[in-house]
């Protein structure tokens, strides 16, 4: 028997709000690279995202409720996530002097063993993070300012929301997020932004427009659920680029697959409401029922698909290596939620974003 699962992208349908006359498509000006991730432009120029920024009012945002959404499909051309060599990136910080905010350093990307918390051991470290199911994340750091609320309108209409992470990348403008949440049933969503540092409607880092988004193929053709895995590159805002403000994550792939991890989203559907970042906390185990995804113990909800799944978190400074984004959860198990590997696509997915230029 078909076992029923549903996404974590939140919607909800805004009575006579659809997308403006001036809105930005979703265009077909790019599509598929042939071996590569998939490539769509979100707006091309600035009216365009004025347009979008202006749709995204604090009563919409507010509105957005969660959306049921099509259950895995195993298929004959199901595919396992490719494993490559390790690759990892450190994440950038932001110091703030005044009224001047300028970056912290980023380390060189590394290629070959994989990473590890410096001066602990893998067990050391569990024992001393408290696991948790889905808490409201009241410390600081870096990870408050890179997450964020993801706002978007799907084909049908509807204003959605998901989460995001702000990622270290070469044009400093990538928001790492779930498939479904850029490309639902075949199209892509429209009015597609970013909310770093959402705060119950507030907004203290402003409001990031998409100029492009990206998927892997694998969920661009037949929303395979291993491959769940999105992009969005943002135009700079005020002139400057989204982690030049905000800071950004590191990112890992093809990384081992039991390990500690922390989650983070802005879960909307009861018993949370999206106005909170909430985190989960465990070690993560795989998936063994239909999916080769990876699982963690956490009761977040609607809205907080996309958000990231942290190897290597750090709570005093809230950074870590983005290795996964929660993508779904069972019915039957709601107190467990899913998330994709991050293999060789999910890497392909990232680069071809840090490569795309951002206006």
């Amino acid at each position: 028997m078909h076992r029923r699962v549903a996404l974590l992208s939140a919607a909800a349908l805004v009575a006579g709000a659809l997308a403006p006359a001036g809105a930005a498509q979703a265009g077909a000006r790019n599509g598929p690279d042939r071996d590569g991730p998939v490539r769509w432009s979100a707006t091309d120029s600035w009216s365009e995202r004025r347009t979008v920024s202006q749709y995204w009012t604090r009563q919409r945002m507010l509105a957005a409720q969660p959306l049921s959404s099509p259950a895995p499909r195993r298929t004959a051309r199901s595919e396992q996530p490719s494993l490559g060599d390790p690759w990892s990136a450190r994440g950038t910080t932001t110091r703030t002097r005044g009224s001047r905010t300028t970056r912290g350093s980023s380390i060189t990307p590394s290629r070959g063993a994989p990473w590890s918390a410096a001066g602990t051991s893998a067990v050391e470290r569990q024992a001393a993070v408290p696991n948790s199911p889905g808490l409201q994340w009241t410390d600081e750091g870096a990870v408050v300012r890179t997450t964020g609320r993801v706002f978007f309108t799907t084909a049908d209409g509807q204003n959605s929301s998901c989460s995001g992470t702000a990622v270290t990348s070469t044009n400093e403008s990538v928001v790492m997020t779930a498939g479904h949440c850029v490309k639902l049933n075949g199209r892509f969503h429209r009015n597609w932004a970013f909310v770093p540092a959402f705060d119950d409607g507030r907004r203290p880092f402003g409001t990031w427009v998409a100029s492009r988004l990206l998927t892997t193929q694998q969920w661009n053709a037949r929303e395979d659920i291993n491959f769940d895995v999105g992009a969005a590159v943002v135009a700079p805002l005020q002139n400057r680029t989204l982690t030049d403000v905000v800071g950004g994550q590191g990112v890992a792939f093809n990384q081992p697959r039991i390990r500690q991890m922390f989650s983070f989203g802005y879960p909307a559907a009861e018993p949370f409401d999206g106005s909170e970042l909430i985190y989960c906390s465990g070690r993560s185990f795989n998936d063994t029922v239909q999916t080769r995804d990876l699982g963690l113990r956490c009761n977040m909800t609607g809205g907080a698909s996309g958000g990231p799944w942290f190897q290597g978190f750090d709570e005093s400074t809230g950074l870590g290596w983005l290795n996964s984004v929660n993508s779904f959860k069972y019915n039957f198990a709601p107190d467990f939620m899913f998330g994709p590997f991050f293999g060789d696509e999910a890497m392909a997915v990232y680069r071809a974003a840090q490569n795309t230029n951002a206006l």
